[in-house]
């Protein structure tokens, strides 16, 4: 008979390709999860995987077994979370992916907020990117995540959380005031500074820029610098080496730095849609509505208003 064990242990080593690494993951030896293996090969009466000096493959029956694996495990993940969780509304264990342009800046919010009104809940949280918080959301190893909409897949559910509108960041000795409202088109982008590639924020910056180069050159050759988080950019930025598009709730952050001030940009705005998305299958949509409330009160500054459902 397969057990969830061997299902478990399978899509470890499909992660990993390696019985030492896999073995790690799941907190076991690497005989025992060695021998778990050979025991799922013996009850299906095929190779899963081609063992190699050092090194492990799945065999293309493996990969498609390994595949329907990981579907039943989110499903069984789901039953114990609709068991758990009937009871109460954010309750016990939640597993939630933030985008790190958002985490810094939202969850020191948030976080006060859900601890006072939900203390049984226990809220585990990773910062990555979004194309990592979709897949592991599909695998059941995030309950949800709060990123930029629209999040493709289509076994993906969103709520809208809010808009954030983009604001241009400048050092302070630029000759522009605090009031003026700046076009795509008087942006300096041989000066913009962005996040890396991988960051959706990146995309979204070029994607407002690439309006005023319609015609002409390409966006983008002449960024200088790309960091990894949104902080880094703007001491760039205080230090007189460029401009950079930041997200507003970023910016009541960052404009404690005197070296820095920001501008708005002319209307319509640019920005961004922030929502919370998980499966469309996970019976936890109660807890995903709360959370969502308590997310939607912890920005009602007027510069950040409730949005609608973006893609």
């Amino acid at each position: 008979m397969i057990t969830l064990r061997q299902l478990r242990y399978l899509a470890a080593l499909a992660k990993h390709g390696h019985f030492g690494r896999a073995a790690e993951a799941c907190s076991v030896t690497q005989p025992a999860l060695s021998m778990q293996i050979r025991d799922l090969e013996q009850t299906l009466g095929v190779a899963v995987v081609e063992r190699r000096p050092g090194d492990v493959m799945l065999t293309d029956v493996g990969r498609e077994i390994a595949r329907r694996a990981e579907d039943v495990l989110t499903a069984s993940r789901d039953l114990v979370d609709f068991a758990r969780h009937r009871s109460g509304v954010l309750t016990g264990r939640l597993t939630l992916g933030v985008i790190p342009s958002l985490a810094p800046y939202l969850l020191p919010r948030i976080l006060p907020l859900l601890q006072s009104r939900f203390p049984e809940l226990q809220l585990e949280l990773r910062e990555t990117q979004t194309r990592q918080l979709i897949d592991d959301i599909n695998s059941g190893a995030l309950d949800a995540a709060m990123l930029a909409l629209p999040a493709a897949g289509p076994d993906i559910d969103a709520i809208a959380l809010f808009e954030d509108p983009f604001l241009l960041a400048v050092p302070a000795s630029d000759p522009r005031q605090a009031t003026a409202r700046v076009a795509a088109e008087d942006i300096d982008q041989s000066r913009l500074i962005l996040l890396e590639d991988g960051h959706c924020l990146r995309d979204q910056a070029l994607a407002f820029c690439a309006t005023a180069t319609r015609g002409r050159s390409s966006v983008g050759g002449g960024t200088v610098f790309g960091a990894s988080s949104l902080n880094t950019v703007m001491q760039m930025v205080a230090g007189g080496y460029g401009v950079t598009l930041i997200p507003q709730i970023a910016a009541d952050v960052e404009r404690r730095d005197a070296r820095v001030k920001f501008l708005r940009m002319e209307d319509p705005q640019p920005g961004r849609s922030i929502g919370l998305v998980f499966r469309r299958t996970s019976p936890r949509k109660a807890d995903f509505a709360a959370l969502s409330e308590v997310v939607r009160e912890s920005v009602g500054e007027p510069a950040v208003k409730a949005a609608s459902k973006r893609g």
